[in-house]
C-alpha cells in the first residue's frame, strides 16, 4: 500500500473512483447506499463541525452514538481534521442508564477527552455526569452541512501519528485505551489483506459492534480504506432478527463476513427453517471465526444447517486478533479446511503437552487459528518467558509492525505486557506446524458472546452486599456447548443459612450485574465459610475455585 496514512488512502480513492458503491446501510425499515463521494461529504461534515468546535490535532473525541451513519461518518471527520476518534460502546437495554453514564465519566477523567459526539437524546444526560469537567459535547444535530474540503485540510498527520483509540471495554467500564498509528492500522491492512485474498470484487457483509477490534477493523476501516464494498447493520438488529445477515449476504453477494463463535450456534439455532428456503450462501468465500475461543462443534452444527444453503465447509475460517494488534495476529487459510488437533487431555492438563492422540475418549480437539500473518511473529514463552518449543504449552507473545503504540495516559499498564517490542498478550496455546492453538487464558478473562468480561470487576461489584463475606468471591467462566459461548458462574460466601435470606441475597446479586453491566449470571451458588480457594498470596485462584464448582455442583452424580 504506498499511502502512509488512512486521510492520503481515501483521498486517492476518492480521485479515483468517487461513484464506487462505499456502505450500504440497512436500519430496522430501509436500506441505502452511500457512495464514495457522499460519505467523505457527510464526513467532511462532521469535520467541519469539530474545526468550528475548535478541536485540535491529537485532541481524543469519544462517540457516544447508535449504530449507523452518524457513528461511522462522525468516526471518519475526527480522522479528516487528525483528531483521534474513539467509539463508545452504546447503551444497551440491559444497562442501567446511570453506571452507563458513569462509566462514560470515568473515561472522560482518565484519558483527558476534548469533545463527545452524541444525539440530543442523550445530550442532558451527559452534561448532568460531566458537570464540571471540561470536556466539549456536540450532538449530531448541529451538523454544518455545508463540510470542508478535505483536500485542503490544515492539519498535517504523520504515519507515525495515533489515528485513533480503540478501548478495551471491561465489565464495568473502560479499561485501557489502544492507541493505534497510521502506520500500524495501514500495516495491518495491507498485510490482512494479503492473508484474505482480498480482491475489488469482494462485499463484506458486518452486524460486529464498531467498538470491538472485529468490528471496528474488519467490518468497517478495512473494506473502506481498500475500496471494497461494505454492508451494515446494527448488532442490536441483528439479535433481534439474526436472519438479516443471511438475507444480507443472499442479496449482495456477500464474500466475507466475521463472527465471534457462539455466533455459529446462535444462527444455526434462531433462524427458522422457512427462512433458509431459496437462501443462497454460496458467495460466501470465507466466514472468519475470531474474537472467542474457537470451538469444533460451533463449525459443525453451522456447516450442517447451511449446507442446503450453498455453504462450503472450506469456508469455514478462523482468525487470532486483539486490538493491541490493530486487529489480527494469524489466519488460517482462505479455501481450506481448518485443521483440528486432537490432542491427549491428561498431557494437556497435567504436563502442558499437546500429544496428538487417536483416543478419542481422552482426546481434546483444539481448532487452528492458523499462521501468522505477514509482519507479524509469535513464540510461546513459560512464566519466565522463556522460549518453549513445538507443542509445548505456554503464553502466546507477539510482535508485528502493527502493533500499539501503548496505552493512552496508562504507561504503567505498556510496561507490563510489553518488553523488547514483545507484546505478551496473557493468552495460553502452542504451536504445530507452524500454526496457533489457543487452550486458554493466563489472565482470567470471561468472554460472553463477543463481550469481554473480567472477574474482578464483579467480584468488586458484590463485595458490598449484606450477608456476603468481602473478598470470598470467586467469579469465572463455564463454557455452554448449546451456546457455543462462556457462562458466568459466581460462588460467594454467605453468612446466613436461613433460606430466605439467602434467596433474597441471590436476587440482590443478580440485580447488581444487571444494573452495572450488560450480561447477565447463570450461576449464583452460596456456600459455606472457607469454601472459596485463596492463592497463598490471598487471591482467588479462580481456575481452582471453577474445577472445585463443577466438581461439587456440575458432575452427573450431584
Amino acid at each position: 500500500m504506498p499511502f502512509a496514512t488512512l486521510i492520503e488512502q481515501v483521498q486517492h480513492l476518492l480521485e479515483t473512483q468517487p461513484d464506487r458503491e462505499c456502505v450500504t446501510l440497512i436500519t430496522h425499515n430501509d436500506e441505502y447506499t452511500l457512495t464514495y463521494r457522499e460519505f467523505f461529504d457527510k464526513a467532511a461534515g462532521y469535520a467541519s463541525m469539530f474545526k468550528i468546535a475548535n478541536l485540535q490535532n491529537g485532541d481524543l473525541v469519544v462517540l457516544v452514538l447508535q449504530h449507523g451513519e452518524a457513528v461511522i461518518c462522525g468516526f471518519w471527520g475526527a480522522l479528516l481534521m487528525g483528531s483521534v476518534p474513539s467509539i463508545f460502546p452504546f447503551l444497551s437495554d440491559k444497562q442501567n442508564p446511570q453506571s452507563y453514564f458513569n462509566s462514560i465519566r470515568q473515561l472522560v477523567a482518565l484519558s483527558g477527552v476534548k469533545a463527545i459526539l452524541t444525539s440530543t437524546e442523550f445530550e442532558q444526560g451527559l452534561r448532568d455526569v460531566l458537570d464540571g469537567i471540561d470536556v466539549r459535547i456536540l450532538t449530531i444535530e448541529m451538523l454544518v452541512e455545508n463540510g470542508i474540503d478535505i483536500d485542503t485540510n490544515p492539519l498535517v498527520v504523520g504515519a507515525g501519528d495515533t489515528a485513533f483509540l480503540q478501548h478495551s471495554s471491561g465489565s464495568t467500564g473502560l479499561q485501557k485505551g489502544v492507541m493505534l498509528s497510521h502506520r500500524a492500522v495501514m500495516n495491518q491492512i495491507t498485510s490482512y489483506s494479503a492473508a484474505i485474498r482480498l480482491s475489488p470484487d469482494d462485499v463484506i457483509v458486518s452486524w460486529l459492534p464498531l467498538y470491538h477490534d472485529m468490528g471496528l477493523i474488519a467490518g468497517f476501516i478495512m473494506p473502506i480504506v481498500q475500496g471494497i464494498k461494505l454492508v451494515l447493520m446494527s448488532p442490536f438488529h441483528w439479535v433481534r432478527d439474526p436472519q438479516i445477515l443471511l438475507r444480507a449476504i443472499d442479496c449482495h453477494r456477500g464474500t466475507l463476513c466475521w463472527l465471534p463463535n457462539f455466533a455459529y450456534n446462535f444462527l444455526a439455532t434462531r433462524i427458522p427453517n422457512n427462512a433458509l428456503e431459496n437462501l443462497d450462501l454460496s458467495s460466501m468465500r470465507a466466514f472468519i471465526n475470531c474474537s472467542e475461543p474457537i470451538h469444533a462443534e460451533s463449525h459443525r452444527l453451522f456447516a450442517e444447517r447451511f449446507a442446503q444453503c450453498g455453504l462450503r465447509t472450506d469456508a469455514l475460517t478462523t482468525c487470532y486478533a486483539m486490538a493491541e494488534n490493530t486487529f489480527a495476529v494469524t489466519q488460517s487459510s482462505i479455501g481450506a479446511a481448518v485443521r483440528v488437533d486432537t490432542v491427549d487431555r491428561r498431557e494437556l492438563m497435567d504436563k502442558r503437552l499437546a500429544i496428538p492422540t487417536v483416543d478419542n475418549s481422552d482426546g481434546m480437539s483444539l481448532v487452528s487459528c492458523g499462521e501468522p500473518i505477514a509482519g507479524c511473529e509469535i513464540k510461546i514463552v513459560d512464566v519466565d518467558r522463556q522460549l518453549l518449543t513445538e507443542r509445548q504449552i505456554g503464553e502466546i507473545a507477539l510482535r508485528s509492525n502493527s502493533m500499539l503504540s501503548g496505552y493512552y495516559h496508562r504507561p504503567e499498564l505498556s510496561q507490563q505486557v510489553m518488553h523488547d517490542g514483545w507484546y505478551f498478550t496473557g493468552d495460553m496455546g502452542y504451536i504445530a506446524d507452524k500454526e496457533l492453538y489457543i487452550t486458554g487464558r493466563k489472565k482470567d478473562l470471561i468472554i460472553v458472546g463477543g463481550k469481554n468480561i473480567y472477574p474482578q470487576d464483579i467480584e468488586n461489584l458484590l463485595n458490598e452486599i449484606g450477608g456476603i463475606h468481602p473478598g470470598r468471591i470467586a467469579v469465572f467462566g463455564l463454557f455452554n456447548e448449546q451456546l457455543g459461548t462462556e457462562d458466568i458462574a459466581i460462588v460467594a460466601e454467605a453468612d446466613s443459612e436461613d433460606e430466605e435470606v439467602r434467596t433474597a441475597i441471590k436476587r440482590e446479586i443478580r440485580a447488581r450485574i444487571a444494573q452495572n453491566t450488560d450480561v447477565t449470571a447463570r450461576y449464583v451458588q452460596l456456600v459455606e465459610e472457607r469454601w472459596v480457594i485463596k492463592t497463598s498470596s490471598g487471591k482467588v485462584a479462580r481456575d481452582a475455585n471453577r474445577q472445585k464448582f463443577i466438581q461439587e455442583f456440575l458432575s452427573p452424580d450431584k
